[in-house]
Order: structure tokens, then C-alpha cells, then sequence
């Protein structure tokens, strides 16, 4: 194993850095962490780091895949989720480089052999080209009762509104029509919106439903797979849009937008509604 590889794994037992190391060690819990797993040495009071790299680098295969392995044990974060998920995303990714990952069946760590890739070229996404496209049957969408009716209102009002070039209150509403089908998606899959990466949080949780952002939403939905790449990019501009809902924030963004802006928000809102109800369709919910 490479040396820089182990004053990584130095580095992660030591946990100076809170952003990729779960738990900080002092003198004592550093000579703990060995000797729970029968690693007989005690720290001698000099520099932890390199105390740490010294035992790590005169380990012999085995002993050094115990502690590896015991790196990654949920069991030495008793269970807490955020310590279990920074300790494997950081000694993953301290690994990588030696065509090791580090898989977890239950509470058991296992080491298995992954090739590296480390292959940088951008993967784009394809985009469609956005057309004009029918509401989607929102009655056969088991929504929360009495949304679907309220959507698809919606979904004919915006139309009038662009008709008559009532441009601010279509693209208002298409922000909270959007919004709203969503809030309603959502709260059929929570735990899917929930556990998503990206998902927002406030003090280590995910925060209720309530306090997500249209932002927010958009991003997750993204993530999950509800709605495409090209759809995310414009809902972006969506969001800034249905934000001028109160006045003083559209002087202060000094934005009056028009027919053309407002046809454009109107093909991302059908494709965005459409490709989330394809998406319930194919997992049949």
C-alpha cells in the first residue's frame, strides 16, 4: 500500500479534520482504537499524526485491513448516521487509489477490489428540444385528495393568463402549479426525497417538507430522476420568477417578464409535470 495512502488512514484515525473525519482522538482513544482490535501499542506522547503513521506503516497486511476495516464499522459510531456515512465517504475515497472499496452488509464492513476511474471528461446529459405538451391526467396520479382538481385548474388558468398576456400572473403561477405538484409527489415518496443526497437540511436533518424551497424541490427531484437536465436548468429561471410574487422584489430584481419569457416558462412547466407523471407511471405508485 502506498505511503501516502496510509498517512491517509493516519490522518482519518487522528480526526483533525471535522469536514472528512468523524471523530477526533486524543493520546488516550488513539491507543484505545488500537488495542480494541488486539493492536498492542499506546501512544507515547509525541506528535499524534506521526505517532499514528508510524504504527499504521509497521502493520502487517492483516492487521492493517483490521483497521480499515474497523474505520469504517458502524458499530465504532454507535450507530450515529452522519459519523458512518463521512467515515466511509473518506476512507473510500482514501482507497480508491489502491483499487479498494469498502461495502457495508448490515453493520459488517467488507473490503473488495474496485478498479480505480478516474476518468475526468464531463458526461453531458442529453436535452430534448422543449415542445408544447397536454396537461397530464393528474386524476390518475393518486394524489392527496383534492390537488389533482386544484392542479389541473391551475394548469388552465396559466393558459388564459397567456392568452391574454397576463405574463407576470402566468409565470407566478406557474411556479406555485409547479410547486405544488412537487410538495404532492413528495409527500406520496417521502423517504425518497428525504434520503437524497442534495436534500436540504438544518442542523444534520432534513428539514420538513414544509420549509423546502422551490429550489430545493427542483434540485432533488432532479437527482432522483423525476425530471430531466434540461427541465432543472429552466426551472431555475422559473423560481426567480415566481420569487416576484411580492412587488418590492420585483423592483428590487427589476424584472417584468414577457411573452417570450413566458412562453419558454410555460414549455418548462409541461415538461417538468409531464416527465414527473411518466416517472409515477413507470414505478406504479
Amino acid at each position: 500500500m502506498d505511503a501516502t495512502t496510509k498517512e491517509k488512514i493516519a490522518e482519518l484515525i487522528c480526526g483533525d479534520d471535522p469536514k472528512k473525519h468523524p471523530i477526533y482522538r486524543s493520546s488516550t482513544f488513539l491507543s484505545k482504537f488500537f488495542q480494541d482490535i488486539g493492536i498492542n501499542v499506546t501512544h507515547d506522547g509525541t506528535t499524534r499524526k506521526w505517532w499514528t503513521l508510524s504504527v499504521v506503516s509497521s502493520l502487517n497486511e492483516a492487521d492493517l485491513q483490521k483497521v480499515i476495516l474497523r474505520l469504517a464499522s458502524p458499530k465504532l459510531y454507535g450507530g450515529n448516521r452522519e459519523h458512518i456515512k463521512l467515515a466511509l465517504s473518506t476512507i473510500n475515497e482514501v482507497l480508491a487509489v489502491e483499487g479498494l472499496k469498502i461495502n457495508l452488509n448490515g453493520t459488517s464492513p467488507l473490503l473488495n477490489k474496485e478498479t480505480p476511474n478516474y476518468d475526468f471528461s464531463e458526461k453531458k446529459e442529453t436535452e430534448r428540444e422543449l415542445k408544447p405538451l397536454p396537461p397530464p391526467d393528474f386524476d390518475k396520479l393518486n394524489l392527496e385528495y383534492g390537488i389533482s382538481e386544484i392542479l389541473k385548474k391551475r394548469w388552465e388558468e396559466i393558459q388564459k393568463c397567456i392568452d391574454c398576456k397576463a405574463t407576470l400572473s402566468a409565470v407566478i403561477m406557474m411556479g406555485s402549479l409547479l410547486e405544488g405538484f412537487l410538495l404532492g409527489v413528495m409527500q406520496r415518496k417521502p423517504q425518497l426525497a428525504n434520503t437524497a443526497t442534495n436534500s436540504p437540511k438544518k442542523d444534520g436533518k432534513v428539514k420538513h417538507f414544509a420549509e423546502w424551497s422551490l429550489n430545493d424541490m427542483i434540485e432533488v427531484a432532479h437527482e432522483i430522476g423525476w425530471i430531466q437536465l434540461d427541465v432543472k436548468k429552466f426551472s431555475h429561471a422559473l423560481r426567480e420568477f415566481r420569487n416576484i410574487i411580492h412587488p418590492y422584489q420585483q423592483l428590487s430584481l427589476n424584472t417584468y417578464p414577457d411573452i417570450d419569457t413566458c412562453n419558454i416558462s410555460w414549455l418548462v412547466v409541461q415538461a417538468a409535470c409531464n416527465d414527473i407523471a411518466d416517472w409515477i407511471k413507470v414505478q406504479k405508485l
